[in-house]
């Protein structure tokens, strides 16, 4: 089985359900961003911006639920929620380091994936999931969204921990797997073939287009 084929024939329930943009800044997608020359597999890089865009313009004309998920350490630049990186190890020591999510410009929304009034934007987040520490938990509850879909960067880190972090609080989760680029072919194929089923399920952009209103 491919494993991008949805694993069930469900509707897409509009009122339970949204599409969480992850990291669609730039970040990642100008191409002197730091964190864009990480991505050496470039066609699957180029194909899932692409295929985001398609979902946020289908999603936005069928009023689906959109929830865009950044991260910025512009009032943080000495990384004082990571101890500045000091003895850190993972992505604590690693943002330190390298500099990203401070300059004002790189941590902005690039279009199309500049949120529109009614979409929901993430704040307060501090971890590789965009559920950990921010206010994404509390709007999903309120509004009874119980099905998250994930797109964006990078697959094999923050979508992944998301996927994980998601299932574990009781969401329904599906990742859509050609707009979620990881580093390179052979990362994305581990998480699809080895990781996701495990945690919820993965869709591809074709298959969801046809289940989304609008």
């Amino acid at each position: 089985m491919n494993p991008e084929e949805p694993r069930d024939a469900a509707a897409f329930e509009t009122d339970r359900s949204a599409l969480i943009f992850i990291e669609f800044q730039n970040e990642w997608l100008d191409p002197d961003g730091a964190l864009n020359r990480l991505m050496r597999d470039r066609p699957q890089f180029e194909a899932a911006v692409n295929n985001a865009a398609r979902l946020l313009e289908r999603a936005r004309a069928g009023g689906v639920r959109v929830v865009h998920a950044g991260l910025s350490l512009v009032d943080d630049p000495e990384c004082l929620v990571f101890a500045k990186g000091e003895n850190k190890s993972g992505l604590k020591g690693a943002i330190p380091r390298a500099g990203t999510w401070r300059d004002p410009e790189r941590v902005r929304f690039a279009e199309p994936f500049v949120p529109r009034r009614g979409e929901f934007v993430v704040a307060g987040r501090s971890g590789a999931s965009v559920l950990a520490n921010s206010n994404l938990d509390p709007f999903l509850r309120n509004n009874r969204i119980d099905h998250l879909y994930l797109t964006g960067f990078a697959l094999h880190v923050c979508v992944e921990s998301t996927l994980r972090h998601a299932h574990d609080l009781g969401y329904e989760v599906t990742v859509v797997g050609d707009a979620a680029p990881a580093f390179t072919a052979g990362q994305r194929a581990h998480v699809l073939e080895n990781i996701i089923h495990h945690f919820g399920a993965v869709i591809t952009t074709d298959a969801l287009l046809e289940r989304l209103p609008g």
